[in-house]
């Protein structure tokens, strides 16, 4: 397969034969009798002739959602029952809160989902409190490099440990390795709280790393693939927003238990002797602090078996020769769906877009395609842009270390760090909530290059407190006011950003390489952030290390510009269309966006036209999802354009189902 490149500014031309192009199409142009001989190969296959009614009906319903107009016969007979066609309707309803109606097994998944997304913040701001007493208790005063170094060890071992997520997924199935990853999450964070020198530390904290990396693929993947694609933007930004829930109750563990019995008493425990730091009398408050967050996935291992399996991985397992996983998949899918029609619409439609890969994955090699098919290696770097800047934004170092930066370079108290901290964590989990909303209706790329500016300028903020004498009044009031509204800019923005569009951005059938890639470098660069903050605090001073990141907000806004592209509201052929014009193509849509902003907000000119990229008008642009030889038995309609979905990341298609 060749690359799609656009030649001259005009559209690249697609070849709407081609294995992935029919994943994005399914069932396009067919007639109705290839459909019942496809229905019926797949009831022959899957052995379940007990379901066929609702499987059959599902399958013409996965065609099109017109394949059972009100009021009209089908010529073959199969009709629709009252209660089925309320939750269709209610399924495919304009109002956005009847979308949110969804069976309450569903949600008990996406509370699992989401209190494992907690269990990762929780890990990563334990150590922002605890470090205050453990630095001196364990000899690290002084030794910046050492010091960031076990900070920085659960992303060093996650760099690695994201790449066994295939495998781990592939031998254990979604929940198993849920409950494995979690389980060791669980005893690490329990092995925190006893070592005695800095190396034991570093040994329990890079062991935490091997249950946060294959976690923080899997959930996300589990969640959208037992989602309707109706709210799966949604449900997919749950998993950030959940993480900075995870965040702020670090910060509150840390608070509460910075008291415990005599942990900040100065009187009792001081540097000298060294031996009276690592008493229980003074250590207990930072142990606890580690130790906290073994609570929440012990509450996971507990409940992850009560969920149904993902459908798309029993199905997975059913065409490899299980065929007692076909009727798993549909049971699976009766519990996460109002009704089996559903349940069996999504079925055939899962299965049909799984033949598909594998016939792509025999005739391409989707992982090194993904560097030199044109169209995936702009997605692969539009995504790799947006996980590397949400490190480099310096949102981590504020994380990892703002109650040693307060307590050291702002003259804040161990509790007053502690508490400013927390106040921090909890803007970064309230201020991730309109992002629900915001990253379907604004979209992805306008929350960057709106926000990215002013994370740039409260940044400089910080910049400038720091350089004011440590005397200074104003000092500490510019700090807390830059770190807060820092916060504000980076959690609708970059904070969900990055998982939702990398997510979608891949093509079908190399989606599980692409993330493993863009996951990984997300937390190399989180590992680098973590281990170098410390040295860069020394070599550049507080105030030069916040001018470090205020730089790369201003470089990242300009990277986004030229190289990110909308996905919102995009299907899979229209993102295909997208990624496939040239690199300069997208440079030169964004200097004329930046034109027409600075023309129409700053010079005032009015009756200007918006640069759009892609025309959602465009008859060569959006694809009929049935073709000109539908033969459609209910009588029902010769043309039916696409209907695009908000919040469909990956693929959702006119019949409104998962297909990824």
């Amino acid at each position: 397969m060749q690359p799609d490149e656009s030649e001259h500014g005009k559209p690249p031309v697609l070849d709407v034969d081609r294995p992935d192009r029919r994943l994005a199409q399914p069932f396009s142009g067919w007639t109705h009798e290839q459909m019942t001989e496809s229905i019926d190969n797949f009831i022959q296959e899957s052995e379940l002739d007990d379901y066929a009614h609702y499987i059959r009906r599902g399958a013409f319903l996965a065609q099109s959602k017109a394949a059972f107009p009100v009021g009209r016969e089908r010529r073959d007979g199969l009709e629709l029952k009252d209660s089925e066609r309320n939750f269709l309707d209610l399924e495919n309803s304009p109002r956005r809160i009847d979308q949110f109606k969804q069976p309450w097994r569903l949600y008990a998944l996406v509370g699992c989902c989401s209190l494992g997304a907690a269990v990762q913040g929780w890990d990563e701001t334990a150590v922002n409190g605890a470090q205050i007493y453990y630095t001196d208790a364990l000899g690290l005063r002084g030794k910046d490099g050492l010091l960031g170094l076990v900070n920085s060890a659960p992303y060093l071992c996650c760099a690695f440990s994201c790449w066994l997520n295939y495998p781990l997924n592939k031998l254990l199935n979604r929940r198993g390795v849920i409950f494995l990853t979690c389980l060791i999450s669980s005893v690490t964070c329990l092995g925190q709280a006893f070592p005695y020198t800095w190396q034991q530390l570093f040994v329990a904290r890079f062991l935490l790393g091997l249950g946060i990396g294959p976690k923080s693929a899997t959930i996300p993947i589990y969640a959208a693939e037992c989602a309707p694609s109706n709210i799966r933007g949604a449900l997919v930004m749950m998993w950030q927003m959940w993480t900075a829930f995870g965040i702020m109750c670090g910060y509150i563990a840390g608070v509460v238990l910075a008291g415990v019995r005599d942990g900040q008493d100065p009187n009792i425990c001081n540097a000298t002797p060294l031996n009276n730091l690592l008493t229980a009398r003074c250590s207990l408050n930072w142990r606890l602090m580690l130790a906290s967050p073994m609570i929440l996935p012990l509450v996971v291992v507990a409940y992850v078996f009560t969920l149904p399996e993902s459908p798309r991985w029993l199905l997975m397992k059913a065409r490899k020769g299980n065929k007692k996983k076909y009727e798993e998949a549909f049971l699976s899918l009766c519990k996460l769906r109002h009704t089996k029609l559903q349940a069996g619409r999504d079925l055939f439609l899962i299965d049909h877009l799984l033949q598909g890969e594998q016939e792509i994955m025999k005739l391409q090699k989707p992982f090194s395609e993904l560097f030199t098919l044109g169209r995936n290696r702009r997605a692969l770097t539009a995504s790799v842009i947006t996980m590397f800047l949400q490190q480099f934004c310096g949102v981590n170092v504020t994380a990892y270390y703002s109650s040693t930066i307060l307590k050291e370079h702002a003259n804040y108290s161990n509790q007053s760090a502690l508490l400013f901290s927390m106040g921090f964590g909890i803007i970064n989990f309230l201020f991730a909530i309109p992002a629900i909303w915001t990253i379907d209706s604004f979209g992805r790329r306008n929350l960057l290059l709106a926000t990215f500016p002013f994370m740039a300028f409260f940044q400089i903020v910080m910049v400038i407190a720091f350089a004011l004498p440590s005397n200074s009044p104003a000092q500490p009031v510019l700090v807390i006011l830059g770190m807060y509204l820092f916060g504000v800019a980076y959690s609708p923005g970059e904070g969900p950003v990055p998982f939702v569009y990398s997510a979608e951005s891949m093509p079908l059938y190399n989606r599980d390489f692409g993330m493993g890639i863009v996951t990984s470098v997300n937390w190399f660069w989180n590992f680098f952030i973590s281990i170098t903050w410390p040295k860069f605090n020394t070599a550049f001073t507080t105030s030069g290390a916040f001018g470090w990141y205020a730089a790369w907000c201003f470089i990242g806004w300009w990277m986004i510009l030229l190289f990110v592209p909308e996905t919102k509201d995009l299907t899979l052929e229209q993102l295909d269309q997208v990624f496939s014009y040239g690199t300069r193509e997208h440079m030169r849509h964004g200097m004329a966006q930046l034109r027409w902003c600075i023309a129409k907000y700053l010079l005032r000119r009015k009756g200007l036209k918006k640069p759009v990229f892609l025309s959602k008008e465009d008859p060569e642009e959006v694809f009929d999802t049935r073709g000109e030889n539908f033969d459609s038995r209910g009588g029902g309609y010769e043309h039916v354009r696409e209907e695009k979905i908000e919040g469909s990341p990956g693929g959702a298609t006119s019949s409104g189902v998962f297909v990824g």
